[in-house]
């Protein structure tokens, strides 16, 4: 079995893609979804994923801080890059209320056209969420019967929170914040209650390397990979009192079901 890493920003100017690729595959993390959040940035993660089909996915999306750059036109632009075999979701798209780059109405807008789009896609959605969630909550709601499922990109909040989501249907995506012993305290608490069966793992590279991870300035230039992937997961597993084989095998049971990938990708060797 490989490790699968559901949110990565890989064409980030951060990240130096032939390094970081060849460490996420040395440390058996053969699966990436590259996250777009820009219609710039989802053209871009398409790109990647069609020169690497064994390895890499991509989602197409605009991200609530660019939500006020969305025009009738974006969502006709979103729909022909999802024609792409290589996308399996739409997003990251969202609320963010905590630094509104865009407006809470340009945002909500944004979201919801996403929302039509993936219902009539027969897509899954990537979700991101800041300071909004009872408005989240209220769009995810109001299209549930009509969504392909999705999954809660980089989940922090508590356990409350996280059983909302999971009445919606939702998978939930767990990075490194977990590691966090100060501000991941809620998140530790929830996770112990999460079901081996709604979870899916994610590093959000080149953002949230996880506290506890030793100093490796000079191979990473201090930014998180997907080769981390593996050490998010044993704290995932610890917390939630598996063994890590058991939380291998249900991330990748979860990613294949949710995102519409088969099992022969996700296992074929290096």
């Amino acid at each position: 079995m490989s490790w699968c890493d559901i949110g990565v920003n890989l064409n980030d100017k951060r990240l130096f893609f032939v390094p970081v690729f060849e460490r996420a595959l040395a440390a058996d993390v053969n699966h990436i979804i590259i996250t777009g959040t820009s219609l710039e940035k989802s053209q871009q993660a398409i790109l990647l994923a069609e020169q690497y089909p064994n390895h890499l996915w991509a989602t197409a999306g605009v991200h609530p801080h660019d939500a006020s750059q969305f025009t009738p036109q974006t969502i006709d632009d979103l729909r022909t890059l999802s024609k792409s075999t290589r996308v399996v979701a739409i997003g990251e798209c969202g609320l963010d209320f905590n630094r509104n780059f865009s407006t809470p109405e340009q945002q909500c807008f944004a979201f919801e056209q996403q929302l039509k789009l993936a219902c009539e896609l027969g897509l899954p959605v990537f979700l991101h969420e800041r300071d909004a969630f009872e408005v989240q909550i209220e769009y995810l709601t109001k299209y549930r019967n009509d969504l392909h499922g999705g999954v809660v990109h980089c989940f922090t909040g508590d356990i409350k929170q996280m059983e909302r989501y999971l009445d919606l249907g939702l998978y939930i995506g767990i990075t490194g914040w977990v590691c966090d012993l100060k501000r991941g305290q809620a998140l530790r608490g929830a996770i112990k209650s999460l079901p081996l069966e709604r979870i899916l793992l994610e590093t959000d590279s080149p953002y949230l390397r996880p506290k506890g991870l030793a100093n490796n300035r000079k191979v990473d230039n201090g930014n998180n990979e997907p080769a981390y992937l593996p050490y998010i997961a044993q704290e995932v597993a610890s917390l939630m009192a598996t063994d890590i084989e058991v939380l291998q095998l249900a991330s990748q049971v979860n990613t294949q079901a949710l995102f519409n990938i088969s099992s022969s990708h996700i296992n074929r060797a290096k």
